[in-house]
């Protein structure tokens, strides 16, 4: 069932939740067709998720719902919770995936998940071209180890430095990334390195090709 959105305290994200809703509240009905052609890996990172009926998967900045619809078809049986900054986004994912999916608003740095989804611990949680949006990225990621169930993991899709593009290419798509607030976390695997083996987690990380973007897989033992 899909929950009104909620925001207590610091779960709003202040000022960056603003940001977030001015920059998409026009464009939300038509951000997965304009996003299309340069987010690329999603779907990759959503066929690995390996997700079995009953578990319980947590997209942090769920946007418009388009990756928990399409874990729904990939992953039938999966139980779908979703958070994100803007009630703009969350908009068009609760009519996207009208009781399929309990939705909340939120800050993915800082959220109590038994008061927004009635559980507190998920079996796998997504972060899908959003760290990269998150001004306290790190934050987020610890965030989404603390509520990891054990035998869960953690999956990672975004940005990496497109080593691979010519100049011009990789200028002006840096240049697209900016005027959305993206900035690519070039840090974001040593991070990911970092926090794993403080909280003794398994990591993989694989480069996409041209060095587009990431794939990062977490992986708490059972």
């Amino acid at each position: 069932m899909t929950s009104a959105p909620t925001k207590t305290g610091t779960q709003t994200g202040g000022a960056h939740a603003a940001l977030m809703d001015a920059i998409y509240r026009r464009q939300a009905r038509i951000y997965d067709v304009t996003r299309k052609y340069y987010l690329f890996g999603r779907d990759r990172m959503i066929g690995e998720l390996k997700a079995p009926p009953g578990a319980r998967v947590l997209e942090l900045g769920c946007g418009t719902g388009r990756n928990l619809a399409q874990i729904a078809r990939a992953w039938p049986g999966a139980r779908l919770h979703g958070l994100d900054i803007s009630p703009a986004m969350l908009t068009v994912a609760r009519d996207r995936l009208g009781g399929r999916a309990r939705l909340a608003q939120g800050d993915a740095t800082d959220f109590a998940p038994q008061a927004l989804f009635g559980c507190d611990t998920f079996d796998r949680v997504v972060f899908s071209f959003v760290l990269s949006m998150i001004p306290d990225w790190p934050g987020a990621l610890a965030q989404a180890i603390r509520v990891l169930a054990p035998g869960g993991a953690i999956h990672i899709v975004d940005f990496h430095n497109c080593q691979g593009l010519p100049g011009p290419l990789a200028r002006l798509l840096r240049a697209w990334l900016a005027h959305f607030h993206v900035t690519p976390r070039l840090t974001l695997a040593d991070e990911a390195r970092a926090q794993a083996a403080q909280a003794g987690l398994a990591l993989r990380v694989i480069t996409g090709p041209l060095g587009y973007y990431r794939l990062i897989t977490l992986t708490r033992a059972g």
